[in-house]
């Protein structure tokens, strides 16, 4: 329980990556605020990860509900340790069968773009700008920024979630940047290939879906991240696939 008396916040995580490693903290010993949009959600899947967690109701695309729900977080928790900045919507929404059709750029909708760019762009945003400035002024705390590999940023038919990557990587740097040598840490991180979460369509090959990353694969080095094992630890992109190796280099 190396994370006893640790308060995190990880955005998106009722499913997928999120709901692994909101898993993967509380195990640990964290204290884990579980936000979704949809509030019904958000309470179901803190019921389940046990009572360590508590869900809360946030949209990452709107400044008065990311506003709000920061200050119901602070209110209940006291503070924020560790912000995981994950929520995201993927290419299902755009078009459900990219894998196997993949659509040009050209025929996307605005509004889908819009949508996937809000979600985890603007999110990110709007979320690190009402937590951060309270961990500055607390003494300290850890960011950590869900990205995906580069590949996928620029991969055939993969507009707008591939920009969205790229964008919100951008953004992690510039945070990292702007907070260098100040008492909050901030870091990038990805599975380092494809997981197998709601956001892969239903119908993919068995072939394909066998070489899928489970989505705890994120668990340690998110838990490492959040531990006093990281302290210092800043503006490094880590690979969840490679982070044993990566963690024996250091």
């Amino acid at each position: 329980m190396v994370l006893t008396g640790t308060r995190a916040v990880v955005t998106g995580a009722t499913s997928g990556l999120g709901r692994a490693m909101a898993q993967a903290l509380v195990g640990a010993g964290a204290r884990v605020a579980v936000t979704s949009r949809d509030r019904s959600r958000a309470r179901a899947a803190a019921l389940e990860l046990g009572p360590s967690a508590t869900g809360f109701e946030i949209d990452v695309r709107d400044a008065a509900s990311v506003g709000a729900g920061v200050d119901a977080i602070y209110e209940r928790f006291g503070g924020v340790d560790v912000l995981v900045n994950n929520a995201g919507i993927g290419m299902r929404t755009v078009n459900p069968r990219f894998l196997t059709d993949p659509q040009s750029f050209w025929a996307v909708a605005p509004d889908a773009f819009s949508d996937v760019l809000d979600t985890k762009v603007v999110g990110c945003f709007l979320v690190a700008r009402e937590v951060v400035p309270r961990m500055i002024a607390a003494g300290g705390g850890r960011v950590i920024t869900i990205s995906m590999s580069e590949q996928t940023m620029t991969r055939r038919g993969f507009v707008p979630y591939g920009p969205a990557g790229a964008a919100v990587e951008a953004l992690a740097r510039v945070m990292a940047a702007d907070l260098a040598g100040s008492s909050v840490c901030a870091n990038i991180l990805l599975p380092g290939g494809a997981t197998a979460t709601g956001m892969v369509p239903e119908d993919v090959s068995p072939e394909t879906r066998a070489r899928l990353l489970d989505p705890a694969i994120m668990g340690p080095p998110t838990v490492w991240l959040a531990s006093p094992g990281a302290d210092g630890v800043h503006d490094e992109r880590i690979v969840a696939a490679d982070f044993e190796d990566w963690l024996a280099q250091r």
